[in-house]
C-alpha cells in the first residue's frame, strides 16, 4: 500500500545522498532513492553497497578545536546517519575518526534499505524531474549523461576538469614582520594582498626544495582524464612543474616581484609570493598561482620555506584531481536548493564542498529542506556561526575571489566574533566550537526531535 506522505526523490546513494534520504524520511517524507549500482559503476567504485569510501577510511580529526571535528559533532548531535555509522564501525586512529570501510558501507546500506519510508530504485537517472522535490547527489564522478544534463541546467557553469586549487592559509599564522600588505603598483586596496619577499639565497633554497618535492600519486581515472584533457591541464599547471621549466620561470610568473616594493628595504625583492584575501573578513589568504600536486606533507614543508609563512597553518592544501562541481554561488541557496527552482536541491562534492564529512553536511541540509518543502514548511537556513551553516553560506555566496573553488570545513569561513578572542588560535577555535554547539543544542535542537519541528 502506497504511503500518503509527500515524496522526495534522491539521486545517488553516496554519503550525501544517503544522508539526504535519511533526513528527509525522518522529517516525515516518503523517499525514493535512485542508485545506478550495481548495474553501472563509476571508475572509482567497486562495491554494490551504499556510501562507499573511495579515497580514505579516515574522517579526520575528532577534536572540537578542529573545524571538521566540530562539524562531526554538530551532525552527531542532530542525528546524522553517516555519523552514527562511523561511530558504530570505527577503528583505532588516535585523535582521528577512522572506520572499517566495508562495515561502514554495509551499515549505511542496511539502515537505508530497512527504513520503511525509503524505497531504493536501482537504475541510472539521466535527467532531473523539476516537478518533483528532488535532491541530486551523484558525486564528483557523475555519469556522463547526468553530467551533461547538469551542465545544460546550469547554463555551462558546471565545471568538469582537472581541478587545480591553490593552498589557503590562516592569516593569523602569517608573520607580518616579514610579509607586507601591498597591491602591485599600488593599485587597489592594499589589504587585498599579502606579499612574501625573497632574497636570492632564500629563493635558491625554496626553488631546490620545490623541484625535488614529492608529488601525490594520481589515481587511474585521474590519469586517464589527464591524458584526454592535456590542454586544460596545461592551463592550470602545478607550480612545481612550472618551476622545473627553468630557474627564472617562477620569477617571471607567479613570483614576479615587479611593482611590489618592500617597505622594509624600499626596493623590489628578488622574488615575491603573493597571497590574495579569500574572504571579506580577511581571515583566509590564497597563495596566488600555487596550484600544486605535491603531497600535503610536502606542501606543508616546502611552502613554509616562504618568508613569512614559517609557521603557516593551512585551511586548505592545494589539490589537483578530476572533479565535477557547480559554480554554486548565486546558483544555489544556503539550503542547497536551486535559486530559480526551489524544488531541486544539490548535495555532495558537486556543490563545492570538499571531503566526506562536508559532503555529509550538505546532504543533511538538503535532505531536511527538501522534506520541509514537500511538507509545505518553511526552510531552515543554518546559521553561519555553525560550521554546517558556514559551509552552506560559502557554497551559496563564495568568497571575494571571482574564482569559486571547493572548500573543506575550516574556521576561516565561520562567522567571526565581534571582538578578538584572547589566548591564541586554540582558544579562538574552542570559542567558535562552544558558540556553535550552543546554537545546535538550542534553537536547532528540535532537528533531533522530528515530532516537535515547526
Amino acid at each position: 500500500m502506497m504511503s500518503d506522505k509527500p515524496l522526495v526523490k534522491v539521486i545517488g546513494a553516496g554519503l550525501a545522498g544517503c544522508e539526504a534520504a535519511w533526513q528527509a524520511a525522518r522529517q516525515g517524507a516518503r523517499v525514493e532513492l535512485y542508485e545506478m549500482k550495481p548495474k553501472k559503476f563509476s571508475p572509482a567504485h567497486h562495491k554494490a553497497s551504499f556510501a562507499e569510501l573511495v579515497c580514505s577510511n579516515s574522517f579526520r580529526s575528532n577534536q572540537l578545536n578542529n573545524a571538521v571535528g566540530l562539524l562531526k559533532e554538530e551532525l552527531n548531535l542532530m542525528g546524522s546517519l553517516i555519523m552514527e555509522a562511523a561511530y558504530a564501525t570505527m577503528v583505532p586512529a588516535g585523535s582521528a575518526l577512522a572506520v572499517n570501510r566495508d562495515s561502514f558501507s554495509d551499515y549505511v546500506t542496511e539502515k537505508i534499505k530497512n527504513h520503511p519510508d525509503i524505497t531504493v530504485i536501482e537504475e541510472e537517472v539521466t535527467d532531473i524531474d523539476f516537478d518533483a522535490i528532488t535532491v541530486v547527489a551523484t558525486g564528483p564522478l557523475t555519469s556522463e549523461d547526468m553530467s551533461n544534463r547538469i551542465s545544460e541546467i546550469t547554463g555551462g557553469s558546471e565545471l568538469h576538469f582537472f581541478d587545480a586549487a591553490a593552498p589557503i592559509v590562516d592569516f593569523t599564522s602569517v608573520n607580518t614582520d616579514k610579509a607586507f600588505f601591498a597591491s602591485r603598483y599600488g593599485k587597489g586596496d592594499p589589504s587585498d594582498y599579502l606579499n612574501c619577499p625573497f632574497t636570492k639565497e632564500e629563493y635558491d633554497v625554496f626553488y631546490n626544495e620545490l623541484i625535488n618535492a614529492k608529488a601525490a600519486p594520481l589515481k587511474a581515472f585521474d590519469k586517464e582524464f589527464q591524458e584526454k584533457e592535456l590542454t586544460v591541464f596545461e592551463g592550470c599547471m602545478p607550480v612545481e612543474v612550472m618551476a622545473k621549466r627553468g630557474y627564472d620561470t617562477l620569477r617571471f610568473g607567479p613570483m614576479k616581484p615587479v611593482g611590489l616594493v618592500d617597505p622594509k628595504t624600499n626596493a623590489e625583492a628578488f622574488a615575491t609570493v603573493q597571497l590574495r584575501r579569500e574572504n571579506v573578513e580577511g581571515t583566509m589568504y590564497n597563495i596566488v598561482g600555487f596550484q600544486t600536486h605535491l603531497t600535503f606533507e610536502e606542501q606543508r614543508r616546502v611552502f613554509r620555506l616562504i618568508p613569512g609563512l614559517e609557521s603557516a597553518e593551512f585551511f586548505r592544501y592545494g589539490v589537483m584531481h578530476r572533479n565535477t562541481y557547480i559554480n554554486s554561488p548565486g546558483f544555489l541557496t544556503a539550503t542547497y536548493s536551486m535559486a530559480e527552482c526551489k524544488n531541486v536541491f544539490f548535495a555532495g562534492q558537486m556543490t563545492g564542498v570538499e571531503g566526506y564529512i562536508e559532503s555529509t553536511s550538505s546532504g543533511f541540509v538538503a535532505g531536511v529542506n527538501a522534506a520541509r518543502a514537500a511538507l509545505g514548511k518553511e526552510s531552515i537556513v543554518f546559521p553561519q556561526e555553525t560550521e554546517i551553516g558556514a559551509l552552506a553560506h560559502y557554497v551559496s555566496h563564495g568568497g571575494v575571489s571571482s574564482s569559486f573553488q571547493p572548500m573543506n570545513a575550516n574556521f576561516g569561513i565561520i562567522a567571526p566574533f565581534d571582538k578578538k578572542i584572547k589566548g591564541g588560535k586554540k582558544c579562538r577555535n574552542e570559542a567558535y566550537a562552544e558558540r556553535s554547539l550552543k546554537i545546535i543544542r538550542g534553537s536547532l535542537g528540535a532537528l533531533t526531535d522530528y515530532e516537535n519541528i515547526d
